[in-house]
């Protein structure tokens, strides 16, 4: 299949998952993950359509940025984000997904202030409790919410989650309704200068349970790239 035709099937397979879950479509976005694939390729996928793309490293993204026509397109930071990378970070994503501590969200707010801009960020939750990964574990994650909405210059929009890779679908379903339930909870209390209206979860593997259980963005790299080549 060409990169047009894989981009088309995930996008259908997107719509088929989320007409099934709601009834309709249209409210879940579509991200192509660009970690290693050079901007040749990317530029083919822009060409086929596509207008949400993510990076995992702030240097691949502000590289990108600088090389591809972005027209039209968001490129959101979707990695660890590391602190001497904030100001970079700051001035080149258009969101960043990965806000995994409230140290990391202190220096986005301190480079906003800095460089005069407002940042648009999804707080990431360790929903599977995993000590290898980043994030706030569940029970933290209104406390940190409130914390960070009083930071000037970040914009809190929402949730995102890497849940553990599991080979049986019951275990990554259960994760997925545990975040989507911590979304429509933290949604319901309508807290001051939060907007809660983008959950992000689901990949190559499992983007369509993602989306019955409440995902509206998912982060596909292989299935649209194909398998990546690591150096």
């Amino acid at each position: 299949m060409t990169l047009r035709e894989r981009y088309e099937r995930v996008l259908e397979r997107v719509r088929e998952a989320e007409f099934h879950a709601r009834g309709s479509v249209g409210g879940v976005r579509l991200m192509a993950v660009t970690k290693t694939i050079e901007e040749p390729v990317i530029a083919g996928a822009i060409e086929a359509g596509v207008r949400l793309l993510g990076e995992n490293r702030v240097q691949e993204l502000a590289r990108k940025r600088s090389a591809l026509d972005l027209t039209g397109c968001e490129m959101h930071l979707i990695g660890h984000l590391q602190s001497n990378k904030t100001a970079l970070a700051v001035q080149c994503a258009d969101m960043i997904q990965s806000v995994d501590s409230i140290r990391v969200a202190r220096a986005i707010s301190a480079e906003c202030v800095k460089q005069n801009r407002e940042m648009p960020v999804l707080l990431e939750v360790n929903i599977g409790r995993d000590p290898a990964k980043f994030g706030f574990l569940p029970e933290e994650t209104q406390a940190a919410l409130a914390e960070i909405a009083a930071f000037p210059g970040t914009l809190i929009r929402g949730l995102m989650t890497v849940p553990p890779f599991l080979e049986e679908n019951a275990r990554t379903k259960k994760f997925f309704s545990q975040m989507f339930s911590l979304f429509l909870d933290i949604q319901g209390k309508k807290m001051d200068n939060i907007s809660m209206d983008v959950l992000s979860m689901g990949m190559s593997g499992d983007f369509e349970l993602a989306i019955a259980e409440g995902s509206n963005l998912v982060r596909v790299g292989s299935a649209i790239f194909g398998d990546r080549e690591y150096r």
